[in-house]
């Protein structure tokens, strides 16, 4: 298998600490001025312990510091007392909710064919846009592109541009307070619910973001070849709300509250399946080619890296979430799948008779090869 690990364990292993998502990072509140050197920070004062703040007060170090960049907000106000389980409640509601609804929704997809008319439209947008940009060669060469890419490649590239597009946005200094109260997740945030999800795409460091992307990019062909397009995507929106409702879990248990980000939880799972269902293929580091094993092997050694993080209290990344992520991801394939999307065809059948039954919905008989289509499932295992 042409999956390189370096870039779950070597890269991800030396992200920043910072900037791991599921890492615990915390930005500097001091403001800065032209370019003087910000003074060093002074010791935490107990009335910021009493806020919540206390303990996620550390300095971001890395990228951020090196390039003299650090977001001039205040610390968000935390209204959590530690160990309130109580207030999991809602984010626990959300994240079945959620789940239920991505799954519905790849399902509603697949039945109606969306891929292939929402990529039919943007080829045409995009050629036409580049015939008047630059004329054909630059077409030809990027449709030649487009073309040798894989259909899991092709899916995970929407993937990606959401990620660099909020990368971006934690670039811009005016929306520094709302980058940190909805793209950070925190169980001790007033905001508890749309960071789950909107955190997944979140990364404050390039070489974080890059350590994910590259590892997302490596397994795509593999995972949409198991799952299909559509379940896919399903299980990736729903992996990444499931570790940060553990990494919830886990922060209110240890109180050690403090913000997250980062695709990582969502991509273990992704990992955790490939390796699951194809045990024996053969992993290597991307620097050193000549050490193989198998992905059942790798799979495990990462589980109980994750585990020993979380029962030691390691604090570079967010292991909980890592861990969440994984299980989730070896549940799938184990049962999910057959629980889940084997099961969709009652959604299936509503939705078609509420297609034929509403206005416009002479197209009866279309719809019930459609629905056929569905059960198959392209690409599904």
């Amino acid at each position: 298998m042409a999956w390189r690990i370096c870039l779950q364990r070597s890269t991800i292993g030396n992200v920043l600490t910072s900037c791991s998502h599921r890492n615990t990072f915390t930005l500097n509140t001091q403001q800065r001025c032209g370019f003087r050197k910000a003074p060093r920070k002074t010791e935490v004062k107990k009335g910021e312990m009493e806020e919540g703040w206390s303990k996620q007060t550390e300095p971001i170090e890395g990228a951020a510091q090196r390039k003299g960049y650090t977001p001039q907000v205040e610390p968000p106000v935390l209204h959590i007392p530690q160990r309130s389980f109580g207030r999991l409640l809602k984010p626990l509601v959300f994240t079945v909710g959620f789940t239920g609804c991505s799954f519905a929704a790849a399902a509603i997809w697949q039945y109606e064919s969306l891929k292939s008319r929402v990529q039919s439209y943007f080829d045409e947008v995009r050629a036409d846009w580049l015939e008047k940009l630059a004329g054909n060669n630059i077409r030809k060469q990027v449709n030649q592109w487009w073309n040798s890419l894989s259909e899991g490649q092709r899916t995970v590239t929407g993937i990606i541009g959401l990620n660099v597009l909020v990368f971006c946005c934690w670039r811009v200094p005016s929306l520094q307070r709302a980058m940190i109260t909805y793209f950070t997740s925190n169980p001790a945030s007033k905001a508890l619910c749309f960071p789950m999800i909107l955190s997944t795409f979140s990364h404050y460091s390039l070489f974080h973001m890059a350590a994910n992307m590259y590892v997302l990019w490596s397994f795509s062909s593999s995972i949409v070849s198991l799952l299909g397009p559509e379940q896919f995507i399903a299980v990736y929106l729903s992996a990444g709300v499931i570790s940060t409702f553990v990494s919830y879990l886990a922060k209110t248990a240890t109180g050690r509250l403090g913000p997250s980000l980062g695709a990582s939880g969502a991509i273990m799972a992704v990992l955790a399946a490939v390796c699951t269902k194809m045990p024996e293929a053969k992993l290597a580091i991307i620097f050193l080619p000549m050490f193989t094993f198998t992905a059942g092997n790798a799979l495990k050694a990462i589980v109980a890296m994750d585990t020993a993080g979380l029962v030691l209290g390691w604090k570079l990344f967010d292991h909980a979430a890592h861990l969440g992520g994984a299980l989730f991801g070896i549940w799938y394939v184990a049962f999910g799948h057959d629980l889940i999307w084997k099961n969709r065809e009652p959604l299936v059948k509503i939705w078609h008779e509420m297609r034929t039954k509403g206005p416009g919905g002479g197209g009866g008989g279309g719809g019930d090869g459609g629905g056929g289509g569905a059960e198959g499932g392209a690409g599904s295992y």
